[in-house]
């Protein structure tokens, strides 16, 4: 019994879900791929899916034997790359997950960058909003934007984040401009719909306590570019990132509103599994993306020109 072949059909066969999809992809015959899990199940004494006729899902004991066997599969790979590499050139591949808004408007840039660098790297980049589990799913790591909880993953920051009150001139000229926190009930709201509550904002007050004000948002979405649209079209205010509307404060097209007031922090984090060896190409893509992200960030300066 080949103990490597089998655990990587294994982890092949979760990821694609079925024993079909994975003979597929690893181009052998369907009875190969399940006689090496039957061999895996007898050698390890367990069962590590409940079988029907038309699903494969994982028992408790093939979960949890499905996260070893990731990190263990990596640390081979990691150790195969590390011996053949040579001159300190980065190989492999590195399946990064993005927060949509954030990444196409300022991660491509800076991947890009990173490739021109290592070019043999390869990304598997998967652009979305969702908190995806980076074991279960097979994640490198991920990239995201949060007031981060403690958790058995490890964060790196990249930048902070702020968030504002913003709204376009034609709308302050139609509504009238909001001097007071209690004004925002009566005005239009545009919300974040993956926020929780949606018709809550918080904001802290100069001396630091937290405020919260109930909206009734008559527009959600779930997309922060499409709610800066709506705002620029004058279709109400809205509490978004900077790093979303920076460009459109610049040119006046949206104007900062009760500025006085400040966003509880967020930032954004590399984030990536406590393993017993960090990968080198993580390791090397987030150091980069640290240094490149230093300092201010760039869409923040519009703050000190408004």
């Amino acid at each position: 019994m080949d103990r490597y072949e089998n655990m990587n059909t294994f982890v092949r066969v979760v990821e694609t879900g079925s024993i079909s999809a994975a003979a597929d992809r690893m181009d052998v015959a369907k009875s190969v791929v399940s006689r090496r899990l039957k061999e895996l199940e007898t050698h390890l004494g367990v069962e590590l899916f409940h079988r029907t006729t038309r699903q494969m899902n994982l028992t408790d004991s093939g979960r949890g034997f499905y996260q070893q066997a990731v990190r263990i599969l990596a640390d081979i790979l990691e150790a195969e790359l590390a011996t053949s590499q040579s001159h300190g050139a980065l190989k492999g591949a590195l399946k990064v997950t993005i927060p949509l808004s954030f990444g196409l408007m300022h991660l491509g840039s800076a991947i890009n960058e990173f490739l021109q660098q290592h070019p043999d790297i390869e990304f598997d980049l998967d652009f979305n909003d969702r908190q995806v589990d980076l074991l279960a799913e097979g994640f490198d790591l991920a990239i995201r934007i949060a007031s981060l909880a403690d958790s058995s993953l490890i964060a790196r920051r990249l930048a902070p984040i702020q968030t504002i009150l913003c709204a376009s001139p034609d709308y302050l000229e139609r509504n009238g401009i909001p001097h007071e926190l209690e004004a925002l009930r009566q005005h239009r709201c545009l919300a974040y719909n993956l926020t929780n509550p949606i018709e809550q904002w918080q904001v802290y007050d100069a001396s630091g306590q937290l405020i919260k004000i109930s909206t009734r948002p008559y527009l959600k979405a779930g997309n922060g570019e499409f709610l800066r649209d709506a705002a620029v079209a004058g279709l109400g205010i809205v509490l978004i990132p900077t790093f979303i509307v920076y460009k459109e404060i610049e040119r006046g097209t949206l104007v900062p509103l009760l500025t006085d007031y400040h966003c509880p922090p967020l930032s954004a984090y590399a984030i990536y599994p406590q393993t017993r060896h960090l990968s080198q190409r993580v390791r090397a893509f987030v150091d980069f993306m640290v240094k490149r992200f230093e300092g201010l960030p760039y869409w923040d300066k519009c703050l000190n020109k408004s």
